[in-house]
């Protein structure tokens, strides 16, 4: 796996955060992959563990845990549907059917642990379901990308996602 100079410059800083127990620094490299790659990759595990001298199970335990670590590459633009039971009843399931359809995205290939997403054809979009996105009291709610929208009506879902093409 090949790191830019500039990343493993940043994370090196991270580490130097974390004194006490370098273990610490597992997230803030998850993320800092993530957000440089769009994913977690297989070989990013053993080198994240190297570098904080953990076994890869440590890290490869975290990106399995966590939900907002992707294994396989998203969309330009990812977008994310609470599921919740607040939202579920204020339409979620609903909101994610109206997404997938004015994403062109077939949820039918998506899913299974460690990859809940799918991407659109043309890999302009990603969606999947999360738990909580904390506004209970205004679903159904979703983000794009790292936009948050509320209580999110049907007819608003084109306009949503014309912003992001």
């Amino acid at each position: 796996m090949e790191i830019p100079k500039e990343l493993e410059s940043r994370i090196d800083e991270v580490i130097t955060h974390y004194p006490v127990s370098k273990r610490s620094a597992a997230l803030p490299l998850l993320h800092l992959i993530q957000e440089h790659f769009g994913y977690v990759s297989k070989e990013a595990i053993p080198w994240i563990a190297q570098k904080l001298e953990l076994e890869p199970i440590n890290i490869y335990e975290l990106v399995t845990f966590y939900p907002m670590f992707r294994q396989e590459k998203a969309g330009k633009n990812h977008i994310r549907v609470c599921r919740t039971l607040s939202c579920a009843m204020a339409g979620g399931y609903e909101l994610m059917e109206q997404m997938c359809k004015a994403a062109k995205i077939d949820r039918s290939h998506s899913g299974g642990h460690g990859n809940p997403i799918a991407v659109s054809e043309d890999g302009q979009y990603s969606i999947e379901f999360v738990e909580c996105l904390a506004s209970c009291g205004t679903g159904p709610v979703c983000m794009v990308n790292d936009d948050f929208y509320e209580g999110v009506k049907e007819e608003e879902v084109p306009k949503i996602l014309e912003k992001y093409q």
